[in-house]
């Protein structure tokens, strides 16, 4: 059998690694535009910082140390630039001008995407980056190392963006990060964990502007100024990093089926041509939860595509491809990122009877040195109490807990099933409730009726004006309010009545639940506990 794969990064290596595992007598051959293959895409931002020190670092195998350890064929510098669907053959390029056909019994299309040029003026100024290639992370090394980089605006705040902002601003650039979305974060976080998130990156240094779009780029031959929809700002280098377009184009008028650009496949990673698979970036699977299209340009997507390309063209695929939940993790100035399912929005728009929870607990023992909040927002759906999504942000190992709640959603586990599991526990590691476990057991409450609340995003939206705030942590702090000592309320409180409405806040979350507790035993019928305390909802603290 001849198999051919066009691209050679992660999804193309992956896939043809594993073909001459499962068919070695086989003929597997890719072709990638590139010179180098088999890269670390999402390792770039730190290698333009140092972080990691050396650039071969970023590249798993040259090559020729690939073919040597799998068998397979690599073909450098050349580009696919037609398919012939009817004839089972690809035309391609090389670098020195030489056209070239390749026939194939199946192929494999992993061409990747590329970081999306913007059409405005001065796209080609010097000292304008991106951030898709080993190439482009040399060129924005080299600037900063140069020392002529002072103040850079990275244009688009997902994680490619960022991730790069933290990296430049911990070699003392002074980073600005702008994005035309309302938040940052806009395809991975909830509204008001985004902005959380926002105000960390701003107290790290890094300033963000949001609902500020890209108008142009300035400058006599370099760059001096990057034009936003508000403002000119004075930059030495502008990042665009405003996401990724599948590299499809010379596919157009293939028949292949695509949507947005990326080749749609089935379970078994077929395109409507079933001689034909596609896998990494430049494919669209579907969500695991919904089993609407789903698009996954993550390096993790890429990989267990391409093993399992690899068996469905080999016929050795036993189970199809269940789709993705959209699991990203991130490290940015000042916290950590993880989340996994589906957000609030997504969830209601699938048609779930939703409820969240935002829960606030230590990543480990609070005794031990280095013990940080965990902030959790779990979304469920009421009827059945099925686990949707799960967000997570603090300094501590973000996703581990991202990673229980992925499998928890891939299993359809419910709250009740999670309850009780044995997770690991050691001071240095986590708390005796694992904050996982904490997370859940609020959100059984709030469903129960136990713990009745206010979430922070209600309350930004001033659903709590006619409340009266109550202070019930352990040392006052919340602006505007009235301290009740919640170890003193062994009967009513006096001044409080019983029919008044009351908002209970706390550092945490904890000791207003407690107090919400103690107060309906007394007969009060009108409290409501703000969801992730002062830890979350700053804005309430005195200053």
């Amino acid at each position: 059998m001849n198999i051919l794969i066009i691209g050679g990064v992660a999804a193309g290596t992956k896939t043809a690694a594993k073909l001459k595992r499962e068919c070695p007598d086989a003929s597997v051959t890719i072709i990638t535009k590139s010179a180098d293959i088999s890269y670390a895409g999402c390792g770039l931002p730190y290698y333009v910082s140092g972080v990691i020190d050396h650039r071969s670092k970023l590249f798993v195998n040259t090559p020729e140390s690939f073919s040597e350890l799998t068998g397979a064929e690599v073909i450098t510098e050349t580009e696919v630039t037609a398919l012939d669907r009817q004839g089972k053959k690809v035309t391609a390029l090389s670098k020195d001008g030489t056209s070239r056909e390749y026939g194939y019994d199946k192929l494999v299309i992993a061409v990747g995407a590329s970081p999306i040029r913007p059409n405005c003026e001065g796209v080609d100024l010097e000292n304008v980056f991106y951030m898709g290639s080993p190439s482009d992370a040399d060129a924005l090394k080299a600037a900063v190392d140069s020392g002529e980089i002072k103040r850079a605006v990275v244009v688009g705040a997902g994680l490619i963006g960022l991730e790069t902002a933290e990296n430049l601003a911990a070699m003392d650039v002074r980073t600005t990060v702008i994005d035309i979305a309302p938040h940052i974060l806009p395809n991975l976080l909830d509204d008001e964990m985004a902005d959380f998130v926002e105000n960390k990156i701003n107290e790290a240094g890094v300033f963000t502007f949001t609902g500020v779009g890209l108008e142009g780029l300035l400058g006599d031959g370099k760059l001096e100024k990057v034009q936003t929809s508000k403002r000119a700002m004075k930059a030495d280098a502008a990042v665009l990093a405003l996401g990724f377009r599948p590299n499809t184009g010379f596919l157009r008028d293939s028949g292949l089926e695509m949507i947005k650009g990326a080749l749609a496949v089935n379970n078994m990673m077929q395109t409507n041509d079933p001689d034909i698979y596609a896998c990494g970036d430049c494919a669209i699977v579907t969500n695991r939860v919904t089993g609407a299209r789903r698009w996954s340009a993550m390096g993790s997507t890429a990989n267990i595509c391409g093993r399992l390309t690899a068996k469905s063209a080999a016929g050795n695929a036993k189970a199809p491809y269940p789709g993705v939940l959209g699991t990203g993790v991130a490290k940015l100035p000042g916290v950590n990122v993880g989340r996994t399912g589906l957000g609030e929005k997504e969830a209601v728009d699938a048609g779930f009877d939703v409820e969240t929870v935002i829960a606030v607990s230590d990543d480990k023992a609070h005794y031990y040195p280095g013990s940080n909040p965990f902030i959790m927002k779990l979304i469920c759906d009421r009827q059945s109490r099925r686990l949707l999504g799960v967000q997570t942000l603090g300094k501590g190992n973000v996703d581990k807990v991202t990673d229980i709640a992925v499998t928890a959603i891939s299993l359809g586990a419910t709250l009740d099933d999670l309850q009780y599991c044995d997770y690991a526990y050691a001071p240095p590691f986590s708390t005796a409730i694992h904050p996982f476990e904490t997370a859940v057991n609020i959100m059984l409450n709030k469903l129960e009726g136990s713990l009745e609340t206010i979430t922070p995003a209600a309350y930004a939206a001033g659903e709590a004006e006619d409340y009266k705030v109550i202070d019930t942590s352990q040392i006052p702090g919340v602006k505007d309010s009235v301290y009740v000592d919640l170890t003193k309320v062994l009967g009513p409180v006096e001044g409080l009545d019983k029919d008044e409405k009351l908002l209970l806040v706390c550092n945490k979350g904890r000791r207003a639940y407690l107090l919400q507790n103690r107060l309906k035993h007394f007969g009060y019928t009108n409290t409501r506990v703000l969801e992730g305390g002062t830890t979350f909802n700053t804005a309430l603290l005195e200053e």
